[in-house]
């Protein structure tokens, strides 16, 4: 059967993407569940202060945890090509490597806890009874640093190896083992915030524990100290090690410049009003459920791609390519018209503000096409993030996030709020349109079998 008979025909492979995608999908919808029961404890049980120190509190950590998310997706290139290869050896010092890097890291940020601390108040200011609290909370989450990112480095090798039902079970152990602890420590021992903190530290380690003894037994990786001392030279290898060093770095700017865009975006908001801040919020949290689906797909894309680099089967990979980005392409597609076709529906459930209702509607169509174009970053970042190729997405969210603030500058004067959203969406399309340009270097410049 030629290519051109199955691009659009290839129903079981389609299939079976969607298989391994669905426990990612489910994986990181979980995680605003956790944010929303923390929000309804701590709003039921504790003091509007509370709720806001946990508010700030939270926003603190994923900012910071976000910036080395690289660990997640570095690994799971490496991981992937060393599946493709066959290479053993190299998987199981990547393992070591990683944990290596997140514990490093987890330990830094443990030691600099002060200084983060500092900063992050000087920017998130609030009142001194609320400061208080902040100051409680982050004291304690921080000694669960180390955990988090290993757990990071842990969910990309289950990424890379294809464990897509193993990657649901660590996130639905962390994010419900979190719930209970949370309920138990706030409604019960009437902890407040402290609670909250100490329930999220629990479950961070506990969770570490579990996803390492998972791999470690999965693997059959035997005596974990007789296997570093034979890998040794493998995991200290200085030009392995400079790789993920390179690439950890290209993608930590990638992240920074994606914080950015939308942190302009919201900046820019305030300016038109308190509406159309909240507007705009609401209809970013839309964008946010689209992001769980297709980014479910990316992460496919990175596991499958990465794994036929490996191998170095070029028909492999682009048929990977292709099947992933065609599935990705008709789930935004189905997410967009839902959208357009639902959203007042969804407007109305989350707010019964009779303004915002209606310039969150006036604007809903902007965020259906943006949803839409978007699954063409998402998958070419799961090309990239599974053939390593950091600098290609490093500077394609670089010159997207110029291009968005041009664009932004010169069209919010004239259109005011339709050109903040244009700038969004040419945001977005910049990011897909460089890496589709760079693409075709990853099948000319590679030596395939």
């Amino acid at each position: 059967m030629s290519k051109k008979t199955t691009v659009f025909t290839d129903f079981p492979n389609y299939l079976y993407l969607i298989k391994l995608a669905f426990p990612i999908i489910l994986a990181n919808a979980s995680v605003p569940l956790l944010g929303l029961v923390d929000t309804a404890v701590i709003g039921q049980m504790g003091s509007t202060a509370d709720l806001a120190a946990i508010a700030l509190a939270s926003l603190i950590f994923s900012f910071v945890y976000w910036g080395f998310s690289f660990l997640r997706m570095g690994t799971t290139g490496f991981v992937s090509q060393a599946v493709g290869s066959e290479d053993r050896a190299e998987l199981l010092a990547l393992l070591f490597r990683t944990i290596l890097l997140g514990t490093v890291i987890g330990l830094m940020l443990i030691i600099l806890q002060k200084p983060i601390h500092s900063i992050a108040s000087f920017f998130l200011s609030a009142s001194p009874e609320v400061n208080l609290r902040v100051k409680e909370y982050f004291a304690i989450r921080i000694w669960g640093a180390p955990a988090t990112l290993i757990t990071f480095a842990l969910m990309g090798t289950l990424i890379g190896l294809g464990w897509t039902k193993q990657v649901l079970v660590v996130q639905l152990l962390l994010n419900g083992l979190n719930i209970v602890l949370n309920v138990l420590f706030v409604v019960f021992m009437g902890l407040g915030v402290k609670g909250i903190a100490l329930g999220t530290l629990i479950a961070e380690w506990v969770t570490v524990i579990y996803a390492l003894y998972l791999i470690v037994s999965k693997l059959e990786v035997g005596s974990v100290s007789q296997r570093f001392n034979e890998f040794s030279d493998r995991i200290f290898d200085r030009e392995k090690a400079k790789a993920i060093f390179v690439v950890n770095g290209d993608i930590m700017i990638r992240t920074l410049a994606l914080l950015g865009g939308f942190a302009w975006f919201a900046r820019q908001g305030a300016q038109f009003g308190d509406a159309t801040l909240a507007a705009n919020h609401i209809l970013l949290q839309f964008i946010s459920m689209s992001a769980y689906f297709l980014d479910g797909f990316a992460n496919v894309t990175e596991m499958i791609a990465g794994q036929a680099y490996g191998a170095k089967k070029r028909q492999r990979f682009i048929r990977a390519v292709i099947d992933n980005t065609v599935v990705a392409g008709v789930s935004a597609l189905i997410l967009s018209l839902s959208l357009l076709v639902f959203g007042h529906l969804f407007i109305q459930a989350l707010t019964s503000d009779a303004e915002l209702q209606h310039i969150a509607n006036s604007h809903a169509h902007f965020a259906a096409f943006y949803v839409f174009v978007s699954f063409v970053a998402f998958q070419f970042d799961g090309v990239f993030v599974g053939v390593t190729n950091s600098k290609a997405m490093r500077n394609s969210t670089v010159i997207a996030l110029i291009s968005m603030l041009i664009t932004g500058y010169v069209l919010t004067p004239l259109l005011a709020n339709i050109g903040l959203w244009l700038a969004l969406i040419v945001f977005v399309i910049a990011r897909g349109v460089v890496l589709a340009i760079d693409y075709p270097k990853i099948i000319s410049g590679t030596q395939w079998q």
